[in-house]
């Protein structure tokens, strides 16, 4: 299993980890017994476990407890807080970009209520990684942290991290207790964190958490349409011609994954790896035995050559479709 270590003075977990998003239905249905399944499997290997309050409204934390039963030893759960779905809550509105808005909260008391809302759900003391899932318009962002910071003092959280921050955020909250990881989108097809974002993880020696590492999907390569009711159509490198036009860049890197015997995800994932140390992506699926399929990335060398043909195939920018998160 590749392993590294999960920014300064972190753990040493596996680069790849597991995001448990995809069990609540976002990208096909998924029921109870087989989500918690997958997830056994994940737990098994050892990976980190990567959740949200957000993610089924509070559901995808209590499949984690449900897979967390009659377990030795405890895998590196993660898990966030900050957006905000109950009516008559005070929360800022902020756009996706994906054709709808979010309600976020990232205030002191929001932070202590929503903490102690999923230490519930998973039938946990302590959760190893807590992130803020979006800076809040609002709060300062050394306000929030200040807040988790204490989480951490009472023995609740070990690790803090931010999602879908800049870099000028990082700074700022860094200054404030130590942050260990960012988590924001990052895949091949996504590389705008290369520019600014990234440099500073480095120079302050933060690790990379890259959600999405298979670009919803589309970078398995399996992706042919999408439903009516898939959410996927709200993201703009999936919808209208932007569809057809990123298919068919992609085809050049399929070309390559067959070259080397590899699938489209499994080369996708290997290339992430391939960038740092410090890069741990955390592809989802509803199926364990795509777990095993994507680990095996972990034991794929490319060569400088093999980069530098990806990289000018997917350099920033080649696949259309702007995203603002």
């Amino acid at each position: 299993m590749l392993k590294a270590q999960l920014g300064t003075n972190g753990p040493s977990i596996p680069r790849i980890g597991y995001g448990a998003m995809v069990l609540e239905g976002y990208y096909g249905t998924s029921d109870d017994i087989t989500a918690v399944d997958t997830l056994s499997r994940a737990m098994d290997l050892g990976l980190m476990i990567d959740s949200a309050d957000a993610y089924g409204n509070g559901h995808n934390e209590v499949l984690i407890a449900k897979a967390l039963e009659h377990r030795g030893e405890r895998p590196f759960i993660a898990t966030k807080f900050g957006l905000v779905f109950e009516e008559g809550l005070s929360a800022r509105e902020i756009n996706t970009g994906w054709g709808f808005s979010l309600r976020v909260n990232a205030s002191p008391e929001y932070a202590k209520t929503a903490l102690d809302a999923s230490l519930r759900r998973l039938n946990l003391n302590q959760v190893d990684l807590w992130y803020l899932h979006y800076p809040d318009p609002e709060i300062e962002i050394e306000e929030t942290i200040s807040a988790m910071a204490d989480a951490v003092d009472a023995g609740k959280v070990r690790y803090l991290g931010l999602s879908n921050v800049t870099a000028e955020q990082v700074r700022r909250a860094h200054s404030v207790h130590p942050i260990n990881a960012v988590q924001y989108e990052y895949s091949l097809w996504r590389r705008e964190v290369e520019t600014e974002l990234l440099p500073t993880l480095r120079d302050l020696g933060i690790a990379l958490v890259a959600w999405s590492p298979l670009g919803s999907g589309f970078l398995t390569g399996t992706v042919t349409k999408l439903d009516e009711s898939d959410f996927r159509q709200s993201n703009p490198k999936l919808s209208g011609d932007n569809f057809e036009a990123n298919k068919k860049r992609f085809e050049k890197v399929t070309k390559i994954a067959s070259e080397l015997k590899l699938t489209p995800a499994q080369l996708a994932l290997a290339w992430l790896l391939s960038q740092g140390e410090d890069i741990f992506p955390i592809p989802g699926t509803r199926k364990s035995s795509r777990i095993d399929e994507n680990l095996l990335s972990a034991s794929t060398t490319l060569t400088q050559e093999l980069v530098d043909r990806i990289n000018q195939i997917t350099a920033p920018g080649a696949f259309v479709g702007e995203t603002l998160l």
